[in-house]
């Protein structure tokens, strides 16, 4: 994906990753916003290449979903019939995008103050947090994602989980799929002041999820991942045996990553543990190695069932891992048509 600078018409350069960067959408308290923030540095930093090409040859129907787009109904099947089938293309077929997007108590942490962005002074999103968090991340990924999608003409549905599927949209490929999605992302009820936290469950939401999808799709699951590696592999177990494909993005923080902490605090449980005052540098080398053998063990657990696994540092702007989503459907694209 570029992410130079480019040029615009009335001639300043414009760094198409900034819209695109946690810093500029922090500084949103608009999730409205931030979406508007995310189309921008789409439509500047993918220029071309992923939204062209699309194949033209009949694959087959489907049946229509309010909020399609009623361009592709097929008239003649409908005065055969009386019922509504959309036309399908070869790109289609394999395209069907489900959005998971875990909304867990972990899921609130972030280390990055909504401050920095500005330089301004002290900022708050609209439900009165101040820090930049992993769910934020996972939000401005699944908005992203949801984009791509549905700007190259394919269907996208969104569910946000914790302990069981807490928020559905159903999968739609017309110009009304944005707005119930972006939200959805920006009122979820877990990422509240004074909500109860919920742990994650990504099995038990994962059997929620298959048993409303009857084809085939692409599944994006965006979360910390901070669950038992053994049910995380029945989770996946349960999506390769339904014969759907998948991308993993494993979203943490960059203080998780590094832990920088040095001076003796309370650590305060996001998932109902209690809360426990420790010295972090005691905690620093059994932490670190503990956290790699759990990112290894994730990582080889998704890679082992072929599917694909990235892990996002909320600190990161979000081109290389929407590029890395990108590169991954055309891929499959090609491989469905030509394999």
């Amino acid at each position: 994906m570029p992410s130079g600078p480019r040029r615009s018409e009335s001639g300043p350069t414009v760094d198409a990753s900034l819209y695109l960067h946690p810093q500029t959408l922090a500084r949103l308290t608009s999730f409205e916003l931030r979406a508007k923030m995310i189309i921008e540095g789409l439509s500047s930093g993918l220029h071309r290449s992923p939204f062209q090409g699309y194949s033209v040859e009949f694959a087959q129907h489907r049946p229509y979903v309010p909020g399609d787009d009623l361009r592709h109904l097929d008239w003649k099947v409908y005065g055969r019939s009386d019922k509504l089938q959309l036309k399908q293309y070869q790109q289609e077929t394999n395209l069907d995008l489900l959005v998971l997007v875990d909304s867990s108590g972990s899921m609130n942490y972030g280390s990055r103050l909504f401050a920095e962005a500005s330089g301004s002074g002290r900022e708050v999103s609209l439900d009165g947090r101040t820090n930049w968090t992993k769910f934020d991340h996972a939000t401005a990924m699944a908005a992203a994602l949801a984009y791509i999608t549905l700007r190259q003409g394919d269907r996208v549905g969104l569910v946000v989980f914790a302990d069981e599927v807490r928020h559905a949209i159903r999968r739609s490929g017309g110009k009304s799929a944005w707005r119930p999605i972006v939200s959805a992302l920006a009122t979820h009820p877990d990422q509240t002041p004074g909500s109860e936290p919920r742990p994650t469950d990504l099995r038990r939401a994962v059997d929620q999820i298959l048993g409303g999808v009857a084809n085939r799709c692409l599944m994006v699951i965006v979360s910390d991942l901070f669950q038992d590696v053994a049910h995380v592999r029945e989770a996946l177990a349960r999506v390769r045996h339904a014969g759907h494909d998948l991308i993993v993005f494993q979203v943490l923080d960059r203080a998780e990553l590094d832990f920088p902490f040095t001076d003796t605090a309370p650590f305060m449980g996001l998932e109902g543990e209690p809360t426990l005052r420790v010295d972090p540098r005691a905690l620093r080398d059994g932490y670190l190695k503990a956290l790699a053998d759990h990112l290894a063990a994730v990582q080889r657990l998704v890679r082992g069932f072929g599917f694909d696994h990235q892990v996002v540092d909320t600190h990161d702007w979000l081109g290389p891992a929407l590029a890395a989503f990108v590169a991954r459907r055309n891929a499959q694209i090609k491989r469905s048509k030509y394999g």
